[in-house]
């Protein structure tokens, strides 16, 4: 992963800065973070031992992964050593990585998940991330990417106006699936999500509808490193 945004500048202020860009939706960092794991939970079937957030920043996203996958050992890494800093304070029974030249050691992985990475990697670095992260996967191994979707206006507008994003270059579905085909992933399943705000629940059930419509906020794709 590059480094061209100093990420540890953010640390601190991360979860106040996503609260203010994202409030109209919900008030509750949380409601992301519960949000993508359980789209993840729901699409994988097979036993999972070792699970990687790659990208994990301040660890969000970690104690969700714990409760959603209870006997696997979950692991997270990153570029920003300040980030993982606080990571490593909120969740003291987590194995923390930082992603220098010492993490090609980490292990292979029957689970990754990237969250919200691919936008700040550059462009001509993506390929290369895309097969570290196909190495780091077993056989049959899973990954679960999750971008925002540049084709809704309302994300659009919270990535031009965030700070931690201002070297966003946000990617198409299709770009996304270039990568990992180029890098022999088998492209398992895709969908836009995020339409449905916490505050109308009722409505919720429309989400699993609406996964062929590309005005969600977000999308994620699902991949496997082949046999």
């Amino acid at each position: 992963m590059s480094n061209r945004l100093d990420f540890d500048s953010y640390t601190e202020n991360y979860n106040q800065l996503l609260n203010d860009r994202t409030k109209f939706f919900s008030s509750n960092e949380e409601y992301f973070a519960r949000y993508k794991v359980d789209i993840v939970r729901g699409r994988v079937s097979t036993p999972i031992s070792r699970l990687l957030e790659y990208g994990c920043g301040i660890g969000r996203n970690m104690p969700f992964l714990q409760q959603a996958f209870p006997d696997a050992l979950v692991i997270g890494s990153d570029i920003s050593a300040a980030s993982l800093e606080l990571a490593r304070h909120e969740n003291p029974d987590i194995q923390f990585i930082h992603e220098d030249e010492t993490a090609s050691s980490i292990g292979k992985f029957d689970l990754i998940l990237v969250a919200g990475v691919y936008h700040h990697i550059p462009i001509n670095q993506r390929q290369d991330v895309t097969r570290i992260l196909f190495e780091r996967l077993v056989p049959c191994g899973l990954l679960f990417v999750f971008e925002h979707n540049p084709f809704n206006p309302v994300t659009r507008r919270i990535v031009s106006t965030c700070p931690y994003d201002e070297d966003a270059i946000l990617l198409k579905p299709s770009e996304m699936k270039r990568y990992l085909q180029k890098t022999r992933f088998s492209l398992e399943n895709q969908s836009y999500c995020l339409f449905v705000p916490p505050r109308l629940s009722r409505l919720a059930f429309l989400e699993s509808w609406l996964g062929w419509l590309p005005l969600g906020g977000q999308y994620w794709v699902q991949a496997k490193r082949p046999q």
